[in-house]
């Protein structure tokens, strides 16, 4: 079951690294997108729930599942290693490296990592 916690005040669901694979947009929306809806504003899934298809670029299901998360105006963190997928592709570096940009979609190695990412702007920092 997932746990909702807070960092600096942003509610995240921080998803279980054992729970279902997501490898259907269908998935996301019933284990990550709906149980967001217990007033989560930033879903934090591990890099391993995702099915190997999602960074595999050409497949569209990335492109599907973020679609979904901005339509449901709610924000994805995939945590953890994902070097394995990055050495395997040419177009993988450039949407993690556009994601981290911004404020919508983040890849990052752990929960502490996202934690930072959400503190409020210290010293020009971008806030969460």
């Amino acid at each position: 079951m997932p746990d909702i916690v807070e960092h600096h005040g942003i509610p995240v669901l921080v998803c279980d690294a054992d729970g279902a694979t997501i490898a259907h947009v269908q998935d996301a929306l019933d284990h990550l997108i709906g149980a967001a809806f217990q007033n989560a504003d930033v879903v934090a899934v591990p890099s391993t729930r995702l099915d190997d298809s999602f960074f595999d670029l050409s497949t569209g299901f990335a492109g599907d599942v973020l679609q979904k998360f901005a339509n449901y105006r709610l924000r994805l963190v995939v945590v953890g290693d994902i070097g394995r997928h990055l050495a395997a592709s040419s177009a993988l570096p450039d949407l993690v490296r556009e994601a981290n940009r911004g404020r919508d979609i983040w890849f990052v190695p752990d929960l502490d990592a996202l934690a930072d990412r959400l503190a409020p702007n210290v010293a020009g920092r971008p806030t969460g």
